[in-house]
């Protein structure tokens, strides 16, 4: 009797933990929902409302091993619980907040927050459960991850429609509270393994200089596509990231009780795991941000209505999970993640070949189908591979490192997406616009400002009601979806070869079986 209590409170702590790390992730992003009622709401413009979504990016990405070492140093629970309740803050007076500046600010602090929870969520989860228990739990948290990040226009879409922006973050309040509460009651306090180690405060700082510096210059990058890449605004953090970061690795071999035992780095398993994050966020996560506008601005469907159709991917999370969790425990993982990537990549290629001026939905499901079984394959066995040959000790570490990855992925290949995207979009431009009769000052000012748009915006000027009336519209509607199509299959081919290079990768790189190093567990300074 008592035993069976012991695994109810167990699930029961597995779903207050899932329920902080689904919000830490939603808010990712379901703001870009938000956006345009926000632009109202603040009378200002998208380029000033994009600091709401990068600082939350920014200081998310910057905080996750900080976090993670103070779980690891101090207890999991103590960290992840104090990180919740500044989430919940946090979005409360993001809900209330009486200017940008203020909301930008509040979008920091609760990306610290989230932060906390997600960089320790593994290492809890792990530490709550054992046996083939153990790879169950963390198979749905990896589903609970996978359909948190998708369902954002879903979720988002209908919470403006109906109670406008500042929903968004109202309804982390409620749902926190009772996580709070199931967490204090229900999830065990893994041990303090640092209670005798010092903090590595200059490690921490290196850390978080050097992501940040190389973060911010691909935000500058994204912001900015036509600055060169040997430009200083860009290339100047770049460089300054990757200087930071090297220093720190060569502190970390010198001081008696780092923040990362760079050992790790050490393990092929280790490594593949990283890379499989890295091509998780660069190729599933980022694509998100390029499936959504061609649903929406192009296709023409409604935020929610592209949230619906976008179930096609998130809703595999949630029903492989469970299944994935049991399956790990008889197969080999390794070879469950290869299959899985090279089944996204045939997803992308699918897509690339559905685009055209008239695509729908009934084109993209199949491609969609393989994409949403992918995220619901790879992030649980993520989950449950980047745990394997891991000490107690180094496991916040290690859910830290993987959700960095992550994050930098997905950054990077927002940005590099974007870039292609652009690129193609240009040429097209350029090299069909000159053929339709029109006056050369309204070709010229026409393509500038398709240019100074972007592809995602593209469509709204040449189907805005001014174009429209002109003798040439038809022609040059036609060339901008043409332009934006070609961008598209671009940005889709590259993401499956990122998608196929992680397969290969994981396939050279991962273990079947993979034993935890012989470390000792007590501290050094003993």
């Amino acid at each position: 009797m008592q035993q069976n209590e012991s695994k109810v409170r167990q699930w029961i702590a597995l779903a207050a933990m899932s329920l902080g790390v689904f919000m830490g992730l939603l808010d990712v992003t379901v703001v870009n929902v938000a956006l345009p009622t926000m632009v109202r709401s603040f009378k200002t413009t998208f380029t000033n409302l994009q600091w709401v979504l990068n600082a939350y990016t920014l200081v998310y990405a910057v905080t996750l091993l900080i976090m993670s070492k103070l779980g690891d140093m101090y207890g999991r629970k103590k960290i992840f619980l104090g990180s919740l309740i500044l989430f919940v803050i946090a979005s409360a007076v993001n809900g209330m907040a009486p200017s940008l500046l203020a909301l930008d600010i509040g979008r920091g602090i609760q990306a610290i927050g989230g932060a906390g929870m997600m960089s320790l969520s593994m290492a809890l989860v792990a530490s709550n459960f054992s046996g083939r228990n153990r790879g169950l739990a963390l198979g749905i948290l990896g589903s609970i991850m996978g359909i948190s990040t998708a369902s954002g226009p879903l979720i988002g879409g209908y919470l403006v429609d109906h109670f406008g922006w500042s929903a968004i973050f109202y309804v982390n309040v409620p749902f926190g509270i009772l996580a709070v509460i199931m967490i204090i009651i229900f999830v065990k306090e893994t041990p303090s393994y640092g209670k005798n180690q010092r903090i590595d405060l200059g490690g921490m700082l290196l850390s978080a200089a050097g992501l940040f510096a190389i973060i911010y210059g691909l935000i500058v990058k994204e912001s900015r596509p036509h600055l060169s890449w040997a430009s200083i605004q860009v290339s100047g953090w770049l460089v300054s990231g990757v200087i930071l970061l090297i220093v720190f690795v060569i502190v970390e071999l010198h001081v008696a009780d780092p923040m990362v035992d760079v050992s790790m780095f050490k393990r092929p398993h280790f490594i593949g795991i990283i890379l499989v994050a890295f091509v998780l966020g660069a190729g599933l996560y980022a694509f998100n941000a390029y499936l959504t506008p061609l649903m929406q601005n192009y296709i023409g469907y409604s935020a929610i209505q592209t949230g619906v159709r976008q179930l096609t991917i998130s809703a595999w999370s949630l029903i492989l999970g469970p299944i994935v969790g049991i399956l790990s425990s008889r197969y080999s993982k390794k070879w469950m993640i290869v299959i899985s990537l090279f089944i996204g990549g045939v997803g992308f290629l699918l897509i690339a070949r559905a685009i055209s001026p008239g695509v729908s939905f009934v084109d993209l499901w199949p491609g969609m189908v393989l994409i949403g079984f992918t995220n619901g394959m790879v992030n649980p066995l993520l989950n449950t591979t980047g745990m394997e040959g891991v000490i107690p000790s180094e496991m916040g570490m290690a859910s830290g490192l993987l959700n960095v990855f992550r994050q930098l992925g997905t950054t990077v290949g927002v940005v590099g997406l974007g870039l292609i995207q652009n690129s193609q979009y240009e040429t097209y431009l350029n090299g069909h616009l000159g053929r339709i009769n029109m006056p050369v000052a309204a070709m010229n000012g026409l393509k500038q400002a398709l240019i100074k748009a972007g592809p995602f915006s593209g469509h709204g000027i040449a189907f805005s009601h001014r174009v429209s009336q002109a003798p040439f519209a038809q022609a040059f509607q036609h060339v901008v979806v043409r332009a934006y199509d070609k961008g598209m299959v671009a940005v889709c081919v590259t993401t499956a070869g990122i998608v196929i290079f992680g397969g290969i990768g994981s396939m050279l790189l991962l273990h079947n079986h993979v034993a935890a190093p012989e470390i000792s567990e007590r501290p050094k300074n003993q």
